[in-house]
């Protein structure tokens, strides 16, 4: 079949296609169905994308790598160049090269032309801004026809988990579906059943449908503004009284989408000029290292990597003996409860909004299914769960369910086509 479910993630892209009238995963990378939302521009013009593009850039590779590109949609960046190498290229390009090689690859997996697709889309790219909302949909749109689709249909991604969870059940329900991503945190709340499965119109059983933009890559934001930016300056004096070292250096570094504006020229030049008349320039200068050899990503990925550890264990190291001999950070999953306490809550509290929404109350809610990387956070899944404390709790496939969900809602769109 030509017809195919997507789903670009903050973190990690899949793409389903329909097998016997089953949804399966198209293998993207060596022995993956899940490829990172990353892209690397070597300097000698290669360009990789996934495990690879993380890896040459780990491995130091000269060139200039760019993660979370979701995350520029609905954004003023979408607009905007970025300088690789010797030139500009637009952010709108890149994401426009990624999908253009998912799509290859899957075709070159399941040995067809994919055609028409239904993209994945949260409930709100930006927080309470309908235009750039309508923007972000529309730029996705005519990216996926340059890149050679059909017809091009959005779907909701938690609506999507939610058809992928229906397979699973045999009597009826109410469901809220948890979708907690690397860059929005959605919420539906759906009637399911093997009776409802099949029917060409489900509008009725969407019962409520909510979102807002906070995912994993803001856990990652906030823990490394309280556990690592500090080592580099993040929250020290400057020389005149009253003053502290300017804060947006840190909050950029600590952005994945806005790490690489760390890179303009300027911006090297104008923390060589703070660090003269900061109070603590043994800071500063770890952070002119950083800019210097763009190793932005770097940081990054440490955090990112404690923070998944801490998913699991409770305490974690952020190694960075490579700034500064014996220089690290321990961190625990206190602290990063600490940091990121208030995402929680904000991520937790749109479920009473849906729930107003759909005119029911926590103990009407028979099935919490949890879906996304970032409902492994034990204090984001306990903020989730807590809400509706009477619900069944269902673990969803953490990186596949929406992907499979939008194919199976392609096969009901499009049906299927040779």
């Amino acid at each position: 079949m030509s017809i195919c479910g997507l789903d670009f993630g903050t973190s990690n892209t899949t793409l389903g296609t329909i097998q016997s009238r089953i949804p399966v995963l198209a293998e993207l990378e060596a022995g993956h169905t899940t490829v990172p939302s990353s892209i690397f521009y070597e300097a000698s013009g290669a360009v990789l994308i996934g495990r690879k593009a993380l890896a040459a850039y780990v491995e130091g590779v000269p060139g200039r790598l760019m993660g979370s590109l979701k995350s520029v949609l609905g954004t003023s960046l979408i607009d905007e160049t970025t300088r690789l190498g010797r030139q500009r290229t637009g952010f709108r390009d890149v994401i426009a090269y990624y999908l253009a090689t998912v799509k290859r690859r899957a075709e070159q997996a399941t040995g067809r032309e994919l055609r028409d697709v239904v993209h994945g889309r949260p409930v709100h790219f930006v927080d309470n801004a309908e235009d750039a909302d309508r923007k972000a949909e529309q730029t996705l749109r005519e990216i996926a026809h340059e890149i050679g689709f059909g017809e091009v249909t959005f779907q909701f991604e938690p609506i999507a988990a939610a058809l992928d969870y229906e397979r699973q059940i045999s009597t009826e329900e109410v469901a809220l579906i948890a979708d907690i991503g690397g860059g929005t945190s959605d919420f539906s709340i759906v009637r399911l059943g093997p009776e409802r499965h099949g029917k060409a119109d489900r509008g009725a059983d969407i019962l409520a449908n909510d979102g807002v933009r906070i995912g994993g890559t803001d856990f990652d934001r906030q823990l490394s503004l309280g556990v690592v930016m500090p080592l580099f300056g993040f929250g020290s004096a400057m020389k005149r009284e009253g003053l502290d070292v300017p804060s947006s250096y840190f909050h950029d570094l600590a952005t994945w989408s806005n790490i690489n504006r760390m890179y303009e020229p300027r911006v090297l030049s104008d923390i060589r000029q703070v660090r003269r008349e900061a109070r603590e320039p043994a800071l500063l200068d770890r952070l002119v290292r950083v800019v210097d050899e763009q190793r932005g990503h770097t940081l990054a990925l440490e955090v990112e990597e404690a923070k998944i550890a801490l998913s699991d264990r409770q305490k974690a190291d952020i190694p960075l003996e490579w700034v500064a001999p014996g220089l690290g950070a321990a961190v625990g999953r206190g602290d990063l409860v600490d940091h990121t306490r208030q995402l929680a809550s904000r991520i937790a509290a749109r479920i009473d909004i849906c729930l107003a929404q759909a005119k029911l109350s926590a103990d009407a809610i028979d099935a919490v299914f949890l879906t996304g990387g970032s409902v492994r956070l034990a204090h984001v899944r306990k903020a989730i769960t807590g809400a509706v404390p009477s619900a069944r709790v269902v673990e969803g496939d953490t990186f596949g369910a929406v992907g499979k969900g939008l194919t199976l809602e392609a096969l009901r769109r499009y049906g299927p086509r040779d």
